[in-house]
């Protein structure tokens, strides 16, 4: 019997108790950005803890730092082999709106050979998969046939505040040959993906402060700027007609694509009126001169994520606001700097400022893009790891949007970041509805359990 049967027997054998063990983890509403969720951070960790120790991983810890603490574990005993690094997380994004959701977040249930619930693809149930699949060779052969460090961590839908500094502090601890993250998607149904890029964020608020408080429109309309109207003037100064970003310098360091990444990418078997009916829309639209797949992987993007002032409830309420405001992400590619990008913000803001009100602009979110050669030696490693249990030729991709963490890892500890996902775009993560396809788990534990054989081959 072949390594891939046995494991395929193995996992089989367990499938239903792996569904039960999963369930309990996703039963945890570990959601990291509201406060009153401390306790069930907590306990996500040390459930975390206990399976880890369950498989047979020594060194098992919860790791404080200066936010959600990290669980730490690792096995150490392949002489002479190479050391992967796991990366993964065990927060949540919030519910909302709860209303929305066809069975309760926190209570998993199977439709249509889906898991639905909180986490059961971003990023509960991928974490979960290398667990399993360390469990299975633990089993079947004893041992392991690589070295495995893991560090999962519980602020990554918050942005990491926490972790770079726990990374640089602990080198010497998390030292490793490469880098393995499974919080990224496939190519589609059946078609495996590695994911070799990712985009950069820089996040900022703008208020725009006016009169005191609200004013009567009769009275004071046409006499006193109205912070919307000022508002909407900035944003509109963002974009030319056609979706070219008009903010000085924006594009100068941006990475062209290559030649050949072009052709590649036009090779796929991109179905653009499919896209045009799963979001819904009568067109796609974007900066001029680039395909869809370019503009959302490879090109960056100023997006107005919200907007608020004045009066929205039921009626009409003829009041002069006081204040509005706006959030607005930007997506960033190689090699744009978030910093840069803010200082290039404030300066357009400050330039197109209308007159009568007060502009304020804060930063949020911030993380720099990732790129790393497709070719390289452990991303075609995982490419025949997919295509052993798929049967089909692996895509190479980037992905359009951000684990900031990524580029963190890959400056600190200057190891190749393998972006090894197994999700799909429509399985409603950060929505309402989220679920995981479970023939993508299935095949997923079987590939990962290849890929630490395929990484044992390289001889690194």
């Amino acid at each position: 019997m072949s390594t891939l049967q046995t494991l395929d027997h193995y996992f089989t054998e367990n499938r239903e108790r792996h569904m039960e063990e999963l369930k309990a983890f996703l039963e945890i509403p570990s959601i990291s950005a509201l406060s009153e969720h401390q306790p069930d951070m907590q306990r996500a960790a040390e459930w975390l803890a206990s399976a880890f120790k369950d498989t047979g991983l020594e060194n098992v810890s919860i790791e404080e730092t200066a936010g959600q603490p990290v669980v730490y574990a690792d096995w150490l005993h392949a002489e002479n082999q190479p050391t992967i690094l796991i990366y993964g997380h065990y927060d949540v994004q919030p519910v909302d709106p709860l209303h929305l959701w066809e069975t309760p977040p926190f209570e998993p249930s199977i439709r249509d050979n889906k898991l639905y619930a909180r986490g059961a693809s971003d990023d509960k149930g991928q974490v979960f998969m290398h667990v399993k699949a360390i469990e299975a060779l633990m089993k079947l052969d004893g041992k392991l046939p690589v070295n495995v460090k893991l560090i999962i961590e519980g602020e990554e839908e918050i942005g990491s505040p926490s972790l770079e500094a726990y990374i640089r502090e602990n080198q010497n601890k998390l030292a490793a040959d490469l880098i393995v993250i499974s919080d990224t998607g496939m190519y589609g149904p059946g078609q495996p993906a590695i994911c070799y890029g990712l985009r950069g964020l820089a996040g900022v608020q703008v208020d725009v402060k006016g009169p005191k408080g609200d004013l009567h429109s009769g009275l004071y309309g046409g006499g006193v700027q109205n912070p919307i109207h000022a508002l909407v003037e900035i944003l509109a100064s963002f974009r030319d007609k056609e979706g070219t970003i008009a903010i000085d310098g924006f594009y100068d360091q941006v990475r062209d694509l290559t030649d050949e990444e072009r052709s590649a990418w036009a090779a796929l078997d991109f179905d653009k009126e499919a896209i045009k009916k799963e979001v819904g829309v009568k067109e796609l639209t974007g900066e001029p001169g680039y395909s869809y797949t370019e503009r959302t992987w490879a090109r960056p993007t100023l997006e107005v994520n919200g907007v608020f002032g004045g009066f929205s409830g039921e009626g009409i309420k003829t009041v002069l606001p006081s204040e509005a405001g706006a959030k607005i992400t930007c997506r960033l590619v190689p090699d744009q700097d978030p910093d840069d990008i803010v200082a290039k913000l404030r300066a357009h803001i400050k330039k197109h400022e209308p007159v009568g009100c007060t502009v304020t602009v804060t930063d949020f979110d911030k993380g720099k893009p990732y790129l790393t050669p497709y070719d390289h030696e452990v991303i075609q490693a995982a490419g025949r790891a997919y295509e052993q249990v798929y049967g089909v030729p692996t895509v190479y991709t980037r992905g359009g949007g951000s684990i900031p963490i990524v580029a963190a890892f890959d400056e600190i500890l200057n190891l190749p970041v393998v972006l090894m996902g197994f999700g799909l775009d429509t399985e409603n993560f950060h929505a309402p509805n989220e679920h995981f396809h479970l023939e993508n788990f299935d095949k997923g534990l079987r590939v990962i359990s290849t890929y630490y054989g395929e990484v044992e081959k390289l001889g690194l």
